[in-house]
């Protein structure tokens, strides 16, 4: 457990955002159990036939979750991979400072996760660790309350629009279990991000720097990740691409095998995809601001870019070329690809693979 950021109050902070949704306690929420159960065994299979990946770890295990129990599995995470520079920060705050810090760093993280609680449908958990629970790792989770929302809201039926969120997930666990490499390749960018990160007070001038270079070329320094962005080395802007273009090419597959796979079981999928979109970008002023700030409005731009790189590409050559991009982790498009795939093309998918 780590000083610099207080978990516990984080937790409280997500919890008073996050709410109670009337649908968390109601007569809807039973049985989404047993049909998360039968809906992530049944995409499994429609995932694997429709990308050619096997997953190695078995069948995926569906969990449904309520918003607060969604926020202490990813606050568990962050704990996890934030050891690191936690440590560091630990070491060089002592006394009252120390309790200070850690209120205001576990005050914005519940913030941003309860904020995200009332968002999100489904999330993959990938980090799977030997020291911990198995029963607890490799799960695939579905926020209960939310889906019956936008159900309900939509009138969505419920057997097609559960199926069509189970196989966006599933596809993320079978991309990470059935590519050997792409899991200890994505857990070592972020490592890498980690070991270099330096909570050095100075930074602070690199940072308004960057927000007086963007008033001057009148562009939005948040514009590529956030505010993290603004703190972050030359290095870690070059990994930080890394992960950017690591993740559209994830999220563009996700949301393009979705709509492909178990097709003729889900008719209502291109109104789930319009409602979804709209979602999106019906926030208020402050919301788009948070959005932008913390870097979310970025990963969100991820689903669009990826899935016209996946476009691009399979123009050119089909799904087997873009299979090219899960050979190696050498054939990854950065982010700068997944924005003109064209130029992936050239250095990779114009060249006869080996």
């Amino acid at each position: 457990m780590s000083g610099s950021v207080d978990w516990a109050f984080a937790e409280q902070v997500a919890a008073r955002i996050a709410g109670n949704d009337p649908f968390a306690s109601s007569y809807h929420r039973h049985g989404m159990e047993r049909d998360f159960e039968e809906f992530t065994a049944r995409a499994q299979v429609y995932v694997e036939a429709e990308t050619g990946l096997t997953s190695t770890a078995g069948a995926a295990r569906a969990r449904v979750v309520d918003r607060i129990d969604w926020v202490r599995a990813n606050l568990a995470s962050y704990q996890r991979l934030l050891r690191p520079v936690l440590q560091r920060m630990d070491d060089r705050l002592v006394g009252p400072t120390a309790a200070v810090s850690g209120k205001i760093a576990g005050a914005e993280m519940g913030a941003l996760l309860g904020w995200m609680s009332t968002r999100v449908l489904g999330q993959y958990d990938l980090l799977v660790l030997e020291d911990e629970d198995p029963e607890d790792q490799d799960l695939v989770y579905y926020v209960g309350p939310n889906i019956l929302s936008l159900e309900k809201r939509h009138s969505f039926p419920p057997s097609e629009f559960r199926l069509w969120v189970a196989l966006h997930e599933v596809t993320h666990r079978t991309q990470f279990t059935g590519v050997p490499w792409l899991r200890p390749h994505f857990l070592s960018l972020v490592g890498e991000l980690m070991d270099a990160a330096d909570p050095d007070p100075t930074k602070i001038f690199t940072a308004v720097g960057r927000i007086a270079e963007g008033v001057r070329t009148r562009t939005n320094p948040l514009d590529e990740g956030g505010i993290a962005a603004l703190f972050a080395t030359p290095h870690q802007r070059e990994v930080m691409d890394q992960v950017g273009g690591l993740m559209s090419l994830l999220e563009g597959h996700g949301d393009v095998t979705m709509d492909r796979a178990a097709a003729s079981e889900i008719p209502s999928q291109a109104r789930f995809a319009r409602v979804l979109r709209a979602r999106r970008s019906e926030m208020n002023l402050a919301a788009k601001f948070l959005q932008r700030l913390i870097g979310l409005e970025a990963k969100l731009a991820q689903y669009e870019q990826g899935e016209r790189f996946i476009e691009a590409v399979e123009r050119v050559g089909g799904p087997e070329l873009l299979n090219r991009a899960f050979e190696q982790a050498e054939n990854l498009p950065s982010l700068a690809e997944i924005r003109e795939p064209s130029t992936w093309l050239d250095r990779v998918g114009r060249v006869p693979a080996a």
